[in-house]
């Protein structure tokens, strides 16, 4: 599933493409979203005043008060073209035609017209907690959510997973975050020190903000450059821990292990992160 820092770089080429542009069509599919297709008719020659990314999920404002949310969920994929798209075998979902460009979403499954008005109410957008990739977000900001009496008996592999914690954070971003932090995915907010709950906040803010600027590093920027000019792919050298079960530790060289919390694959270092009394 895209992550917050690959939904964001999708609205950036959202933004160059559509914004300030009339929308000559707007199309759902009518297989699956049956009850838009009035909205589209709707949509089609209005402006599109913005586009901007909440959590994971994206929001398309156009004039005269009405906007597009769509989450990627698993599978979904915008991808934009100059004038018309070219014929795919990915299913289209929603598409949005200017006179100088197309916008396709591919295969998501979660798509709503909303009132503008109405967007804060929406149940996703609502309980969203702290945005790491708004740039208004301080340190300090991460720190008191961490520090939050609701989360302290949360651990920390379920809470790093909830939208309303920290808001773009997914999987590989949690097994990154927890291993740069030295905390193990068992831990709670109310069994860390001071010292550690600040660790969390700091390389949650900083990792996610680097993996939007590196297009998913976030391994430290410098042995990534080191690992590359090695030979080594971008898997192997992309993450500190995600998806290198197995692959030894960058720091100690112990061996990377999978585990599951809540469902989910987790990576971690044993050795790195030990795990609570």
């Amino acid at each position: 599933m895209p992550e917050g820092p690959e939904i964001r770089r999708a609205a950036d080429k959202l933004k160059r493409a559509l914004e300030g542009q009339r929308a000559l069509s707007v199309r759902f599919a009518a297989d699956r979203f049956p009850a838009l297709q009035s909205s589209g008719k709707c949509l089609s020659g209005r402006v599109i005043e913005a586009v901007e990314p909440r959590g994971k999920a994206m929001l398309t404002r156009f004039a005269g008060g009405l906007t597009v949310y769509s989450h990627n969920q698993l599978y979904g994929e915008w991808a934009i073209y100059r004038g018309e798209a070219p014929p795919s075998h990915l299913q289209t979902r929603l598409a949005i035609r200017t006179p100088t460009h197309s916008a396709i979403l591919y295969s998501a499954s979660e798509i709503e017209v909303l009132r503008t008005a109405d967007v804060n109410r929406h149940p996703y957008i609502a309980k969203l907690g702290v945005e790491l990739l708004d740039p208004a977000v301080t340190e300090a900001d991460v720190l008191a959510q961490v520090c939050a009496p609701r989360f302290a008996r949360r651990n920390l592999a379920g809470l790093l997973l909830d939208q309303g914690f920290l808001a773009g954070v997914g999987n590989y971003l949690r097994s990154d975050i927890l291993f740069a932090a030295r905390l193990h995915p068992a831990a709670r907010p109310a069994d860390l020190t001071p010292a550690q709950r600040a660790a969390l906040a700091r390389v949650a803010l900083r990792m996610t903000r680097q993996s939007y600027r590196t297009r998913g590093i976030t391994n430290d920027p410098q042995l990534a450059r080191r690992l590359k000019a090695q030979g080594l792919a971008f898997g192997a050298y992309r993450h500190w821990v995600f998806d290198r079960a197995g692959a030894p530790c960058h720091a100690c060289g112990h061996p990377i292990v999978r585990v599951d919390f809540g469902s989910r694959g987790l990576y971690l270092c044993e050795r790195c992160q030990p795990g609570p009394a």
